[in-house]
């Protein structure tokens, strides 16, 4: 596939690594030379020094023969630009946006449509971002909550703890301790390094979990691996920009929240905009202000400002002052391998992001792509087409199925019905099959067995 990317930044950058090592032609268009030439150093990929939404920067990217455009500059308007300039003047199939603000993002309908700004697909990070964080809210605990089939199904990782009750024994003892609970076990991650889970892998403390299991189980789940934490009541925000603004609109109907904010102006607005939320100004990296606010009862604590270095180090002052759950936005991938034990979550915007991108990029009928583990691992929900007779998967059962070595396949839905995957399933035409990957770089593997052929039975 031949796609442009426009904007060498994190989100461009790391997007761009990704479809490169995929056999995709890749053109990357930015006014900064020095990241193109950067990028261009360590991918196979081309580059265009320019501005993104201007016709002939999109000339000599290739727009003229492109599959895909894809707008991430950090600015919306330029993004927006460029689509329409690539739509009326090289008629490219589709086109992606980035779109942050609220004021864009509230009329979108309306807005984004071939007739007005012919954008195909809207991305707005902060948005994900925060649904992510919501669903760790949600679930005490857990370091990670993906939703797929419409949220029938989720995937969560958790770390096991010491006193776990299936924490030293086999996992096929899940079974035995939950006999009305299915789930599977999709991956374990001990010391970075990947293991698939067979019936009789022994669950260690502080391994990573991966599990799936039908939304209603998952509390279930997790109390087999850990000690589930009590629900969450207060909750602290460090940060009023659109991602601790919108966080904080989505949860203070379930919880006691509070924003501290910097800018006064900025904590007026928040103020209006918010109705059951407490609007701070000031710092979170003064102890004396969350001391006054008893940060010792917080519950959980989000730093979410736009600097990376004041986020780590609110985060870090937080938890020895008695914060139970530290969540914590990180920007820079080098920060986010550093962050010690005093950090719980360490959430990276361009993962979340990437992952919402793969979704329409993919070969195939995918649903839902999840970027795991900073890239290294990846969760899919991909639909079954064909028949017995043009697909390598319909009509098989799961043990049947020649999956890619490092693939796991962890739930079927059809319809409403959650099918945790067991060998004896059978896979149907329109099932929406869940696979973990635990080497993304199989993608394409995966992509092949779901094609529809002709004459594979």
């Amino acid at each position: 596939m031949k796609i442009i990317i426009l904007g060498a930044g994190q989100v461009g950058g790391t997007l761009a690594e990704h479809l490169a090592n995929e056999q995709n032609d890749i053109t990357v268009v930015d006014t900064h030379a020095g990241k193109l030439r950067a990028l261009q150093d360590r991918l196979d990929i081309g580059i265009v020094t320019g501005g993104a939404s201007h016709p002939n920067s999109l000339y000599k990217a290739g727009a003229e023969d492109a599959d895909m455009l894809i707008a991430v500059t950090n600015s919306d308007e330029i993004n927006m630009m460029a689509c329409q300039v690539a739509h009326t003047l090289f008629n490219t199939p589709t086109k992606i946006s980035r779109v942050r603000s609220p004021n864009y993002l509230a009329h979108q309908d309306q807005l984004f449509n071939r007739d007005h700004i012919p954008v195909d697909v809207i991305i707005g990070p902060e948005q994900l971002v925060t649904n992510n964080i919501r669903q760790l809210i949600a679930n005490p605990g857990a370091l990670q909550v993906l939703d797929f089939a419409d949220g029938r199904v989720q995937l969560v990782a958790v770390r096991a703890y010491h006193g776990g009750p299936i924490v030293g024994q086999e996992l096929q003892q899940i079974r035995t301790h939950m006999p009305k609970v299915d789930t599977r076990v999709a991956a374990i991650f001990r010391h970075d390094r990947a293991i698939l889970p067979q019936g009789d892998t022994v669950v260690e403390a502080d391994d990573e979990v991966f599990f799936i299991a039908a939304r209603e189980n998952i509390r279930a789940v997790m109390s087999e691996l850990r000690k589930v934490d009590k629900p969450y009541k207060r909750v602290m925000i460090a940060g009023g920009g659109n991602i601790g603004a919108t966080l904080a609109l989505s949860i203070e109907n379930k919880y006691q929240v509070k924003v501290i904010e910097r800018s006064y102006e900025r904590c007026r607005v928040l103020s209006e905009r918010l109705k059951h939320t407490i609007v701070l100004n000031g710092s979170a990296s003064e102890p004396q202000l969350l001391a006054q606010e008893n940060i010792e009862a917080c519950d959980v604590f989000c730093a979410l400002t736009n600097n990376d270095e004041s986020n780590i180090m609110m985060s870090m002052l937080a938890k020895r002052m008695g914060a139970k759950k530290v969540i914590t936005l990180i920007t820079n991938p080098a920060y986010a391998e550093l962050v010690g034990d005093e950090i719980d979550i360490a959430i990276s915007p361009q993962q979340i992001t990437i992952g919402s991108l793969l979704t329409h990029v993919r070969k195939g009928d995918i649903s839902n792509v999840h970027s795991l583990r900073r890239g290294a691992a990846e969760a899919i929900e991909v639909t079954a087409h064909g028949d017995a007779y043009s697909s390598k998967v319909v009509g098989r059962r799961l043990d049947e199925i020649q999956l890619p070595e490092g693939v796991t396949i962890g739930a079927v839905v059809r319809g409403d019905e959650v099918l945790i995957a067991h060998k004896h399933i059978v896979v149907e035409t329109d099932d929406h099959v869940i696979l973990f990957l635990v080497d993304r770089r199989k993608i394409s593997a995966v992509e092949k067995l779901f094609a529809v052929g002709f004459g594979f039975f």
